[in-house]
């Protein structure tokens, strides 16, 4: 954009739409371009490092019969404008006075076009005429003497209506159109933000972890008799009391020397009422199978997984073998053992085992109940988390429906499974919807809880990253922050939630480019971590893994790359061995690896990457391909030139049945491909590939991929003896 104005764009608006200006306005001037276009030229200019100013006018005009001179200024001023089109602006005759104002400067091709409502070129049309959106300037050209013709325009439109663009892909379109780069430019840039912002994840389906541990065992057995009451008659008295005996008797210490420390952690009572069920209970079967059941459940809140998978799986066990065991009891169970099996990355065993307490409970009568809703929750997030939102979308619908019928509008379960709902709106990119259903969450628990209260803590997370995806992005700081400002006076400033709190405050930081600020909170959620819970939770490797992300933004990359290590050895020993959050650590060490020129270390990562994806994902998935990729660059720097033209093709097609054939994705493998062929001799098949994705790679959003593209081209010339153009794509690397 030239720098000779003073305003990126110039927003026209009817002031009944001005709540979407506001919203523009924001998004706009807080949006900072990728740094790798920053000081290109496009055709409208050099991209500048920041969109800002925008000019909104934020009154009334005056009843007169021109736009007066301080909106013509910010006209003539601006190199863009921005109309928001709806039924409202169609009718405004001063959007129409601004609209051919602006055109009347030359610059018909930098008008752009924002749909929130109406319809487009309904104007005439008879009985929907009064849904037109378009103002008559921007429907038809001007003549050469500055007045409006019947010659039609087509105007450059971002929808922003439900069903259309959505409002945080209108608004990508809006800034593409204003830089003058590729929609898909900004787009992956959005897409890569966002999967490096998911380390900083805040979701109650992923923290997990309840907030103090007395709490945690007492909320389990709370929770766990109430769903009893509701489905059976009468409290067994003997197992309660032999229960409340056994949980007493584990803080019963007569010997302080048995503690491991000073004073007895909660871990150690944990271990310890471990051995004492399995050796001190194999005669009261039922009594064990609970205590099995709650204290694993209290291992999982600890993200200690790999103990509560064991004594859930033996809770489950020894209940099936219990003559006459209450069924809802077993697949309460099964529902502790999905659970925890969720969070370690099992996803299709947790799935089957929710399905199989709901066909648990639906054949013992109870498919219209509190418990039937859990499961169906249960099974809806497993989908959640493959990916399977539209599958997953209907089962939150029918858990939520259920319990509003029977715990009423306002409710805590009900709360929980709004925000539920929204969260899976959120990862279908549907953010207007995930926004709707995480308002009325965070209100719901506001309204039960007050302005206090972990369940409120949680929603509001999960708030503001809908919010951020929507462009608000103050809000979503603010929200952020409260969250950690509550955690923090519930809990004290030591608590492993105020270091989830914190590490989402860096993320809002991160996003705006606040590195250093960044750091210094996340190095803060690390510390806490650690004095928290030690080595144990892998919310630990998130955070370090965070870290590794921000150094390396910073330059530092020998720092970033051994925090990269460390977050991969902690992921690789609390998860499971083909957990995706493994393969996504293993991706970006690989990569960076890449970029340091160490191959040979990039290699074994990309195959272990590679491996889990194809487990977890399949090989026909994009993310699959791009690891591809990846590898056939490795294999070619490693001299194996037949190996990696292989792998970049196979990469290649498998990208070209997901994307378009201009994509940088596909360019990227086709690239490589053309490497490799330049190595077996084969030029004039390499330059064609090489030059056919040189151009589509300049304005690739990975970092280093336009400077290999350069670096291919150079030595394809070298080895063809056309020094002349090495030397040119040599200078450009």
């Amino acid at each position: 954009m030239e720098s000779t104005y003073k305003y990126k764009a110039f927003i026209s608006y009817s002031h009944a739409d001005e709540k979407w200006a506001r919203w523009l306005h924001k998004s706009l001037e807080s949006y900072k371009p990728p740094k790798r276009l920053v000081g290109t030229t496009t055709k409208m200019g050099k991209v500048p490092e920041r969109m800002a100013p925008v000019f909104r006018d934020r009154e009334e005009l005056a009843s007169s019969t021109d736009l007066g001179a301080d909106l013509t200024a910010a006209l003539e001023a601006s190199a863009c404008q921005i109309v928001i089109c709806s039924m409202s602006s169609a009718k405004s005759h001063w959007v129409n006075e601004e609209i051919k104002a602006f055109k009347r400067l030359g610059r018909s091709d930098r008008v752009f076009s924002l749909i929130v409502d109406g319809e487009p070129y309904s104007a005439g049309k008879p009985g929907i005429d009064h849904y037109e959106c378009f103002p008559e300037a921007l429907r038809f050209k001007l003549g050469e003497a500055g007045e409006l013709t019947d010659e039609p325009a087509e105007p450059i439109a971002a929808d922003a209506r439900p069903g259309k663009d959505g409002k945080n892909h209108a608004k990508i379109k809006l800034l593409a159109g204003m830089l003058g780069v590729g929609f898909d430019d900004l787009r992956q840039r959005e897409q890569q933000r966002r999967q490096r912002n998911l380390l900083f994840i805040t979701s109650a389906s992923v923290a997990g972890m309840v907030f103090a541990i007395g709490l945690a065992a007492y909320a389990v057995l709370a929770r766990n008799e109430a769903e009893r009451q509701r489905v059976r008659a009468e409290v067994e008295t003997e197992t309660a009391k032999r229960t409340t005996e056994f949980m007493v008797s584990l803080f019963e210490v007569s010997d302080p020397s048995e503690a491991l420390g000073n004073t007895i952690t909660a871990r150690e009572i944990l271990d310890k009422g471990a051995v004492k069920i399995e050796s001190e209970l194999a005669d009261q079967p039922k009594i064990q199978a609970t205590l099995m059941d709650t204290m694993g459940t209290v291992y999982t809140s600890l993200g200690l997984y790999t103990e509560a998978v064991s004594l859930l799986r033996k809770s489950l066990a020894t209940r099936s073998n219990i003559p006459e065991e209450n069924s809802i009891e077993l697949a309460a169970s099964m529902d502790h053992l999905g659970e925890v099996l969720g969070k370690r990355g099992d996803f299709e065993e947790a799935q089957h085992l929710f399905q199989k307490a709901l066909d648990t409970k639906t054949e013992a009568g109870y498919g219209a109940t509190l418990p039937a809703a859990k499961s169906l929750s249960g099974i809806a997030e497993m989908l959640m988390e493959q990916g399977k939102y539209g599958d997953a979308e209907p089962l939150y619908i029918k858990s939520l429906e259920l319990r509003q019928r029977l715990l009423g509008e306002s409710n805590e379960e009900v709360a929980e499974n709004l925000q539920d709902l929204g969260f899976n709106y959120f990862n279908k990119g549907e953010f207007e919807q995930a926004e709707s259903y995480l308002r009325e969450a965070v209100r719901m628990q506001r309204s039960l809880h007050g302005n206090l209260h972990p369940s409120l803590a949680l929603a509001i997370n999960d708030l503001a990253w809908a919010l951020y995806e929507l462009g608000e992005f103050e809000e979503a700081e603010a929200l952020h922050r409260e969250a950690l400002e509550m955690k923090t006076t519930m809990l004290g400033p030591d608590h492993p939630e105020v270091a989830l709190a914190l590490s989402n405050v860096a993320w809002t930081l991160y996003a705006r480019d606040a590195i250093s600020e960044a750091e210094t909170l996340t190095r803060n959620a690390i510390a806490i971590q650690r004095k928290a819970v030690g080595e144990s939770h892998p919310n630990l490797a998130l955070f370090i893994g965070n870290l590794a992300a921000l150094l390396y933004d910073e330059g530092k990359i020998d720092e970033a790359t051994a925090a990269a290590e460390e977050a991969l050895a902690l992921q690789r020993k609390l998860l499971k061995p083909d957990h995706p959050l493994i393969a996504d650590a293993a991706a970006m060490l690989a990569y960076w690896s890449i970029q340091s020129g160490k191959y040979e270390k990039a290699e074994p990562l990309l195959t272990e990457c590679l491996a889990i994806r194809e487990k977890t994902a399949g090989k026909d998935h994009p993310d699959y391909a791009s690891a591809l990729t990846l590898l056939a660059g490795v294999q070619l720097e490693l001299g194996r030139s037949s190996e990696s033209r292989e792998t970049a093709r196979t990469a290649r097609e498998i990208l070209q049945a997901n994307f378009a054939a201009d994509h940088w994705r596909v360019a990227a493998a086709a690239n490589v491909e053309g490497g490799a062929l330049t190595e077996q001799g084969k030029y004039e098949e390499a330059e064609r590939l090489l030059l056919d994705t040189d151009g589509i790679l300049a304005n690739a959003p990975m970092p280093g991929v336009a400077e290999r593209s350069r670096q291919r081209l150079a030595r394809l010339y070298t080895a063809w003896g056309k020094n002349e153009l090495a030397a040119q794509y040599r200078a450009q690397e």
